[in-house]
């Protein structure tokens, strides 16, 4: 399947275009849409200054207690001037990190379209404002270094044995940002958690857990779930909602009779399926079709409109089942939704259609 050479050529926009759409929203029935939008992203609006007179005032406030410290150096012994003088370079050392953090994370990381590399980002801003500042505290609290130096090493060699969990799970988060098998907002399924992914913390991550042992459908089931990021090293991640196609295929299937008028069944139930979603599955389908061609499976066939097919059963059925593509957050609506008018389309013609009518299904 050799996609014609218009469709080569403007492939890599396209994708380019999906892609930011798909992650800039959950329906949907809006990422044709912000694909295809020319304008760029509405961002916040810049907020005042007003947040940076704390930061300025702390280090005006330092700054004159260091010339006060120089003015009256009689007043202390050089040991305990030196001490004083360290621990204000400290404390203007972790507000000046502080005040540039706010400033990066106002005016650039809040400044961007995507929500998940606003959380990644911020995350990982943390995470280096974290380590400058402890830099800073012990520089502050050791002068000698090599003593300092000795000591964390020793520390976190004693640490390194007794944390190995943890810092696997560290390990974890780094390479779910780098790689990505799940972001904030995706519903995955790892090991036995199945759910939308809320919040992907340095050691751990949580999921909105979906059905559950309770429930029988797609619906949150009020459970929040945790799992260590090192899980991604040894469990696979069934991920749903890929930017590029956050879309699976569903089946809905029925049990009728070897002389129900099968031709007829299949016709109603595809008819049905495609006046639903028939032209949104279209769409979808070329970008399925147009991510393949980029990979050895490219020869796949993919229907672009719902199929119904039939399959023998044991128990002297055929079961008549229809496929099509649906959004995993929508899939439990839609297929309730189809469910029923297929029900009342088929059922309004039983001499077409013969269901099952003893309890012995």
């Amino acid at each position: 399947m050799e996609p014609p050479p218009s469709l080569k050529k403007d492939r890599p926009n396209r994708l380019a275009q999906l892609e930011q759409a798909a992650e800039e929203t959950e329906n949907p029935s809006e990422i044709s849409a912000k694909a295809n939008a020319s304008q760029g992203c509405k961002t916040a609006p810049t907020p005042s200054l007003t947040w940076v007179l704390p930061y300025l005032i702390l280090l005006l406030l330092l700054a004159g207690a260091a010339q006060f410290l120089v003015w009256r150096s009689d007043w202390f012994t050089p040991a305990l001037q030196e001490k004083i003088q360290r621990y204000l370079q400290g404390i203007g050392g972790v507000a000046l990190v502080l005040m540039i953090a706010k400033g990066v994370e106002i005016y650039a990381i809040g400044q961007l379209c995507n929500p998940v590399s606003k959380f990644n980002l911020t995350r990982i801003l943390r995470l280096c404002v974290t380590l400058i500042l402890v830099f800073i505290v012990v520089s502050v609290l050791f002068v000698n270094w090599y003593a300092a130096a000795v000591s964390l090493g020793l520390i976190s060699l004693i640490l390194g044995f007794a944390l190995q969990t943890p810092i696997s799970s560290f390990i974890g988060w780094i390479y779910i940002l780098a790689r990505a098998p799940y972001r904030v907002g995706d519903r995955i399924e790892i090991g036995e958690v199945r759910g939308d992914v809320i919040d992907v913390n340095y050691l751990d991550t949580t999921v909105w857990e979906i059905g559950g042992r309770h429930l029988s459908s797609d619906h949150p089931s009020g459970r929040l779930i945790k799992f260590p990021n090192t899980n991604v090293f040894t469990t696979p991640v069934f991920n749903y909602s890929w930017p590029l196609f956050p879309y699976v295929w569903n089946e809905i299937k029925f049990e009728i009779a070897y002389e129900s008028d099968l031709e007829f069944i299949s016709s109603v139930m595809e008819k049905i399926v495609a006046e639903e979603i028939g032209e949104s599955m279209m769409d979808k389908v070329k970008t399925y079709r147009d991510l393949l061609a980029h990979t050895p499976v490219n020869d796949l066939e993919v229907k672009e409109r719902p199929v119904v097919y039939f399959r023998a059963i044991e128990n002297t059925w055929v079961e008549a089942i229809v496929r099509y593509l649906v959004h995993p957050k929508e899939a439990g609506t839609v297929k309730s939704n189809l469910t029923k008018k297929l029900l009342t389309a088929l059922n309004a013609h039983p001499d077409k259609a013969l269901f099952p009518k003893s309890n012995m299904r």
